[in-house]
């Protein structure tokens, strides 16, 4: 039996609900088909957005959504994505599949998306092949209350009235796809461009800066040194990819050694994040400085028969445990970690549902997401439990927790049993204080298992069952490859 001590006193950072975010670019079958079908569409829609994802959504209580991209977001031009779709200019999309991208869904779509969801817009600007005056034109039309061509164009456009934008990140990936850019290159370029990125009337924008891939070190570092004071946040990426870029693996068909080795590479973010925090804390010793984690997820090879560009891939539980931890991850480092955004949000890599034609699914990390929004706006509290480890050559513990405490009062613990052939057993106390209470939601399956248009409902949670508090203290039973979230009422 595992021993879980929570110490309700010991009330350490926030736990934004933008950790709890999703990502959102034009990149295969994730706006088009996937949240967005068009006004005439006979799938049922609200101006366009389909009704059973935005109110999966809403469900999910996701809190943030970013777009345009990812990759994509450095070759948007956003001019093309406004005025009447008829005269919208076509393009192919050269980063993702070679289609066309007809720019029907542009900027006031995606406002309208995050006011039907109910979440905050984050917006990606153009670093790589775009201009300074075409960031600032945008952040004007978008945020300008007032007498402007760029307000007036808006209005005509059918919002006379400003949007809300706190997030905005300059450039996505100018390592790599943003311009194969180097460090201290990009520290002037960002430091140029946001300069030119204004506040216009209350709109304060929350300014991200490109930040490294993976466990870049020497990228933070001089991010950091040389633009750290003008930036509100630094993003961060990293991938799940269980055996290499050429031979990633199949989302469904694998053994469990590809379950450990998956579960190992995703425990690694943990490692990575906690290098680039302290950098941050050497060049920002008082935490001004967000780390952003705003692409994440699990890559896998995408479905036999579709196209390579468009990254489709199934979900089972593997990917509900890499959801699962990960978030742990997220809480226990919610000091600087204060917005993360799992890639992507419908029908690309580890999407939270998945789209054909009118039929729509919740993925096992859509319910993941669901169950774990407890956390969200709650503090971290101090916890410790004891850990064995598992698998042979990729080693991981058995058990992962995190804990907090909401504004009610009650604690909400979410535990992780990583063993695909073993149930584990915890024993939760609180330190000083006694458990009267306990309610909870179990997510579980075989490790396999995951939810087909035919079969949508194969893994999904299910409330747990004999929860008793004798002593003040709750004893849970973790079936094996499972996700458990507690609400803990505390006497």
């Amino acid at each position: 039996m595992h021993h879980l001590i929570i110490h309700p006193d010991v009330k350490k950072s926030r736990i934004e609900k933008e950790v709890y975010g999703n990502f959102s670019e034009h990149l295969g079958r994730c706006i088009y088909g996937g949240v967005y079908v068009g006004e005439n569409s006979d799938i049922p829609n609200v101006n366009g957005m389909r009704t059973d994802v935005v109110e999966a959504l809403r469900e999910m209580k996701l809190p943030v959504l970013r777009w345009p991209g990812g990759c994509f977001a450095d070759e948007y031009h956003w001019k093309d994505g406004i005025g009447p779709k008829e005269t919208r200019k076509k393009m192919i999309n050269t980063h993702w599949g070679g289609v066309v991208e007809d720019n029907s869904f542009g900027t006031h779509e995606f406002f309208e998306l995050c006011r039907q969801i109910g979440c905050e817009p984050y917006v990606n600007g153009n670093v790589g092949s775009g201009s300074v005056r075409e960031m600032n034109e945008w952040i004007e039309y978008m945020t300008f209350d007032g007498l402007s061509p760029l307000a007036g164009m808006r209005a005509e456009n059918g919002s006379e009235k400003p949007w809300k934008l706190k997030y905005f990140a300059v450039g996505n990936e100018n390592w790599g796809c943003g311009g194969s850019m180097r460090p201290e290159y990009y520290a002037d370029q960002f430091r140029r461009y946001a300069t030119y990125c204004r506040n216009y009337g209350d709109n304060k924008l929350f300014k991200i800066a490109c930040g490294p891939s993976d466990d870049d070190q020497n990228w933070t570092d001089v991010l950091m040194r040389e633009a750290g004071k003008y930036m509100n946040g630094l993003s961060m990426h990293y991938y799940t990819v269980p055996h290499d870029w050429q031979n990633k693996g199949s989302a469904t068909e694998f053994n469990e050694e590809d379950w450990y080795i998956t579960l190992y590479k995703a425990l690694k973010i943990g490692e990575i994040i906690r290098h680039h925090k302290n950098i941050m804390d050497r060049w920002d010793p008082e935490g001004k400085v967000a780390l952003v984690v705003d692409e994440w997820g699990t890559w896998y090879d995408v479905e036999p028969g579709t196209n390579p560009g468009f990254l489709y891939q199934q979900n089972t539980m593997r990917d509900a445990l890499v959801a699962g931890l990960s978030l742990n991850i997220f809480n226990e480092n919610s000091d600087r970690v204060k917005m993360a955004n799992i890639a992507q949000l419908a029908n690309v890599l580890q999407s939270v549902v998945l789209t054909e034609g009118e039929k729509m699914v919740k993925t096992p990390t859509y319910y993941v997401f669901r169950m774990f929004s407890a956390h969200q706006g709650a503090t971290l509290l101090g916890s410790v439990m004891d850990q064995e480890t598992i698998g042979t050559e990729y080693p991981v513990p058995d058990v992962t927790e995190s804990a907090s405490l909401a504004e009610d009062g009650s604690v909400t613990v979410s535990l992780n049993n990583l063993s695909v052939t073993e149930e584990k057993t915890v024993e939760i106390a609180l330190a000083g204080k006694a458990i009267t209470a306990a309610e909870g939601e179990i997510l579980t399956g075989p490790m396999n298992a995951h939810n087909t248009f035919d079969a949508p409902d194969t893994v999904k949670p299910a409330a747990m069952e004999g929860l008793e508090v004798p002593d003040g203290k709750l004893v849970v039973k973790l079936p094996a490859a499972s996700v458990c979230v507690l609400k803990l009422t505390v006497g």
